[in-house]
């Protein structure tokens, strides 16, 4: 797919409802309508995560592709790993809609989705098919209706276990009522617990919430800490709404995009300072600038989603790319080299 080609797609899905043009957008996936110049890599962008071998340390956020429809072409848009779901026991429709909203001016966007999917049976036999290609992992999630969440999560745990290379705890999505509890001291503990007892051989990760305090923050490195979870994915959306501009900026839901970047970034450099856990830093990335600063405060990979609402596909390997020549430009060898050389910054 040619740059013209792709600016003038973004052009057109920009005009469609937000939720619709995200469903073209995976149907163009799966049709091979995307730039797709498989993993991006070198020997400096070469890296591991929690015992996985990553191409190039960019991934793709869960949210994207919920249902695991499109693995095989993410696969070949440049990632070095990759995040499907969340996927719930059983399949629920979400929220009413609408329930995604563009923030055009602000680069960013706010859904309320509440775990629409269609469950894990579906999206579990989905990635039992899929080919050889970079990692892929499942977020974990727990039905609306369930009247003990934290088992939810063990259970798609135990289905998923054999068709994944990683699988993330996610406690912080604000779009499912009460869910962000379960990222208290005693709830994650037990909920982990759950988790861990029917992983197999599966590394956890945990994904949590930007709106954290500093003690709790530090009551969730003590828990994952205890829990051997394989890495932390800091953040997920947030709640806040400061310095808006665009038209839907008062609409519920979870905010992401630019406008999250600094705030993630210092719960990530935070994190940093108080476990040794790998850390994944999601956030506002949406240039290898940005990919290079959560390095630097102390991620060992990234990852994107409403990034490419406004770049398209093409920002994965351009980020990927710029990150090499920022690695090269400071005189690190590798990714891991940088991990957390200006973490100082954001304290």
């Amino acid at each position: 797919m040619t740059a013209l080609m792709e600016r003038l797609g973004l052009s057109a899905l920009q005009r469609l409802d937000p939720e619709a043009a995200h469903g073209l957008a995976i149907r163009a996936l799966r049709l091979g309508l995307a730039p797709a110049p498989g993993p991006v890599t070198s020997a400096r962008l070469r890296t591991t995560l929690a015992g996985l071998d990553l191409p190039n340390p960019v991934g793709l956020a869960a949210g994207f592709d919920k249902n695991a429809t499109a693995i095989a072409p993410l696969s070949r848009a440049g990632f070095g790993f990759i995040e499907v779901g969340a996927a719930t026991p059983q399949p629920q429709p979400g929220n009413p809609k609408p329930r995604l909203f563009r923030l055009t001016q602000d680069r960013a966007a706010i859904n309320r989705f509440g775990f629409n999917n269609e469950g894990a049976v579906a999206i579990c036999s989905r990635l039992a098919q899929r080919g050889a290609g970079v990692p892929v992992g499942l977020n974990l999630g727990a039905n609306k209706t369930s009247t003990d969440r934290a088992a939810d999560f063990a259970l798609v745990m135990e289905a998923a276990r054999n068709h994944v290379d990683f699988a993330t705890v996610n406690v912080s999505s604000p779009n499912t009522e009460r869910l962000r509890e379960l990222q208290g001291k005693a709830a994650l503990a037990a909920l982990l617990e759950g988790v861990m007892d029917v992983r197999g051989a599966t590394p956890v990760f945990l994904k949590i919430a930007p709106d954290l305090t500093q003690a709790e923050i530090a009551d969730v490195a003590e828990v994952a800490n205890a829990a051997g979870v394989a890495a932390i994915i800091a953040t997920n959306t947030t709640l806040e709404r400061n310095g808006l501009q665009s038209p839907h900026s008062a609409q519920a839901g979870g905010l992401s995009g630019a406008p999250l970047f600094e705030k993630s970034t210092r719960v990530l450099a935070r994190l940093s300072t108080l476990t040794d856990i790998p850390l994944v830093g999601v956030g506002g990335v949406g240039s290898a600038q940005q990919a290079y600063a959560k390095i630097c405060a102390g991620a060992s990979a990234v990852q994107l989603y409403t990034a490419l609402v406004f770049g398209g596909m093409s920002l994965v390997g351009d980020i990927a790319r710029g990150l090499d020549d920022l690695l090269a430009k400071d005189g690190f060898a590798t990714v891991a080299d940088a991990v957390g050389s200006k973490r100082a910054d954001w304290l």
